[in-house]
């Protein structure tokens, strides 16, 4: 955790872009974009743009969002280890309802 990181904010507030750092202090790449269940207003974690291609970090695994800078609970090694996240048009279709599901195949022929 580093002075110059800003004051600690809500996911909510969090930007895409923020810098995000393991908890050795190297640096694991940006964040894309923040995951939550919006029902709930519960924060599940975010998905981290890195250079050997996108990562899940959970939100247990999230020690410290500031304004200019998000510290992992985790090294930055575990987090680039990871697999890659899945699409998101993926988890949706896992949630829906077999009804649903039928309905918007119908739908689509």
């Amino acid at each position: 955790m580093s002075d110059g990181d800003g004051p600690a904010i809500s996911y909510l507030a969090l930007r895409r872009g923020t810098l995000v750092r393991g908890s050795d202090g190297v640096e694991v790449g940006r964040v894309r974009r923040v995951q939550n269940n919006e029902r709930e207003h519960i924060f599940d974690g975010i998905v981290v743009e890195t250079k050997e291609g996108r990562r899940f970090v959970d939100a247990p695994e999230v020690a410290r969002i500031a304004e200019h800078a998000v510290t992992l609970s985790v090294p930055a090694a575990e987090v680039l280890a990871a697999a890659p996240p899945r699409s998101r048009m993926l988890e949706r279709l896992d949630h829906m309802t077999l009804v649903r599901r039928a309905k918007r195949e119908l739908r689509n022929r």
